[in-house]
């Protein structure tokens, strides 16, 4: 073999490596978190988590990643551990699609003008051209993702047809007979295929090397075998290194991929040569095609499944005993490393975990306004707590989206990473804020301060049109709603109204000399972390507004300029009509407010002692 010969396969693995994360990783990116939503809710029977398994490792042609998927799932409380035994064992058979499809090259043509495409000589080369025209010179985010996964799929196809054309020379080479006669031995078969899957991080990357060498016609039946049990084995590396500092149920998840790839290639690899000692196969010795390689990986993994499956529940006990401790331990939140892989399905669980603070900070309003109502220090204490919450989930959430948003994001992944940064941001400040009205709560209680009937009513106004408008900013981004977030703005303006007033009336009341300057202050303290919350949840409406609104609505085009225009006058129907209805909800209502009969606590030692 010619020096050359050895840097042109070296050259030939490199593209072919290339070409299949390429590959991987634009499938990732134009399923939009939908294959790992599948994967997430489709697991309730132990059959179907084997074909979903199957069939999204075909899809993304890599079982460690969708093993790794899993142990993510695992670390975030998402799935039980229970459920992934059917995706690992599927996604031992979904990764032997790839071989298949490699193996086209050794199908002769015979003339036939759609084998003679499918082979990769051909193939290849015309995906990657198709691919890198749609990739760099077409604009759209659809189509680049696209011409990403042909284009990987062509340089996967190049790579392998240039390593079978590398190769070729060592067909009379008689090291290379030596090397796989010694490599027939089961156990240093073994350990050299997962040594070098474990060392290529793919058993995919190590399969297509196994299927070039095939075409030397220096690989036997015997010879092949270990190094493919062995790299069954190796692939499990990937997911053991994932679950390093993860959950106590995340280590198990990967040492279930870890037991169920060395029981089954151990089982085979007895079985085997066992027969083989007692029947003597003809074919043993013979030498293995693509064809053959392919096909017994396939049928092997079929097998281990089938084998296995109905002893999953004793894997589950087996893994739970090496690592013991509760089995519905969740120590990770929703924002695990691993999911950064996938950006898309990292950003979906950032906005929920960007949700969670949102109502994690009106559920502290509510308590809030319990202590307005009736003072108690637990009420306090536990108002306290949640906000530490918010405040380290903020400082997550950042981190976790500013490594995110050094990943390859296309246009709309980008736009959303900014839209959560800027989102969690507003929450956190209504969380701030919310703390804010409860040490008012507490300052009041300290020094005995009472308000006035009227002023009392003026507040349980105020609080309950923000208390709307905060559970209406935090429901449509939830949902990600249009219709709701056009709510919001009409109610903000209306709240804006209603804080000018009562402060105004305020200041009219301390130069009466009703009320006390100490007083004084504690109201308008409340008016400005009220009004303040309202425009923190109007900020969260109009990011979604902006990115959700249909193309060509003013919203979109310019939200800044089209709220600027309907607070100084401008026409929108829509918008007009809410705000008259907020108005008259809340703003009117100041004007006719009397003490009711019956008060909540806050207001009725006040009533009683008038």
């Amino acid at each position: 073999m010619e020096f050359t010969d050895v840097i042109t396969m070296a050259g030939a693995i490199a593209t072919f490596l290339f070409g299949m994360t390429t590959m991987t990783k634009g499938l990732e990116k134009i399923s939009s978190g939908r294959l790992e939503s599948i994967l997430e809710k489709l697991t309730d029977n132990v059959f179907k988590g084997v074909l979903l398994g199957a069939l999204i490792t075909a899809i993304i042609h890599s079982s460690a990643t969708t093993t790794v998927m899993c142990v993510g799932f695992v670390n975030a409380g998402i799935m039980h551990l229970e459920q992934t035994v059917g995706i690992i064992m599927g996604a031992n058979i979904g990764t032997t699609i790839t071989a298949q499809i490699l193996r086209l090259s050794s199908i002769s043509s015979n003339g036939n003008i759609f084998l003679t495409i499918l082979q990769p000589s051909v193939l290849g080369p015309v995906l990657a051209v198709v691919g890198i025209i749609l990739y760099m010179f077409i604009s759209g985010g659809r189509k680049a993702n696209v011409g990403q996964i042909l284009l990987g799929m062509g340089l996967l196809f190049i790579g392998m047809n240039t390593m079978t054309a590398s190769v070729s020379g060592l067909q009379n080479e008689p090291w290379l007979a030596e090397l796989f006669t010694a490599v027939s031995n089961p156990l240093l078969g073994m350990l050299v295929g997962a040594a070098l899957t474990a060392l290529l991080q793919s058993s995919t990357a190590f399969t297509g090397i196994l299927l070039a060498l095939s075409t030397t016609g220096a690989i036997t039946f015997g010879a092949a075998v270990p190094l493919i049990l062995g790299q069954n084995i190796g692939t499990t590396l990937t997911a053991l290194i994932s679950s390093t500092g993860a959950s106590k149920n995340a280590k198990r998840t990967a040492l279930i991929h870890l037991f169920f790839n060395v029981f089954g290639s151990l089982f085979f690899l007895v079985a085997l040569y066992a027969g083989n000692a007692i029947f003597h196969f003809p074919f043993w010795s013979h030498t293995v095609d693509m064809g053959s390689i392919a096909n017994f990986h396939l049928i092997f993994n079929l097998a281990c499944t089938a084998l296995l499956l109905p002893f999953r529940k004793g894997l589950v006990r087996l893994v739970e005993w090496l690592v013991p401790g509760d089995k519905e331990e969740v120590e990770a939140s929703i924002l695990d490393e691993r999911f950064l892989a996938s950006p898309s399905l990292a950003i979906e669980k950032s906005h929920e975990a960007v949700v969670q603070m949102g109502t994690l900070a009106r559920e502290n309003f509510k308590r809030s306004l319990e202590l307005l109502m009736t003072y108690d220090e637990k009420t306090m204490d536990r108002l306290q707590e949640v906000e530490d919450v918010i405040d380290r989930l903020e400082n997550n959430l950042d981190n976790y989206l500013v490594r995110l948003s050094k990943k390859s994001l296309n246009a709309q992944d980008s736009n959303r990473v900014s839209e959560l940064l800027h989102t969690l941001s507003d929450f956190e400040r209504i969380g701030d804020y919310v703390v804010n009205i409860g040490e008012c709560a507490q300052a009041i209680q300290e020094r005995g301060i009472e308000f006035s009937p009227e002023a009392k009513g003026e507040l349980k106004t105020m609080m309950t049109a923000v208390s709307q408008i905060l559970a209406m900013a935090l429901a449509c981004y939830t949902e990600r709603s249009v219709a709701m977030a056009k709510q919001v703005e009409p109610l903000e303006e209306v709240i804006d109204l209603m804080r000018d007033e009562l402060r105004g009336r305020h200041i009219e009341r301390l130069k009466a000399g009703e009320c006390t300057v100490e007083v004084g202050t504690q109201f308008l303290e409340l008016l400005i972390n009220l009004e303040r919350v309202a425009d923190h949840c109007s900020n969260v409406a109009k990011y979604i507004l902006r990115e959700e609104a249909h193309a060509g609505d003013p919203v979109r085009e310019n939200t800044h300029l089209y709220f600027h225009q309907l607070h100084q006058g401008g026409s929108d129907a829509d918008f007009d009509q809410m705000f008259a209805e907020y108005k008259s909800q809340y703003y009117d209502a100041l004007q006719a407010w009397t003490p009711p009969a019956e008060v909540p606590p806050m207001f009725r030692e006040e009533q009683a002692r008038g």
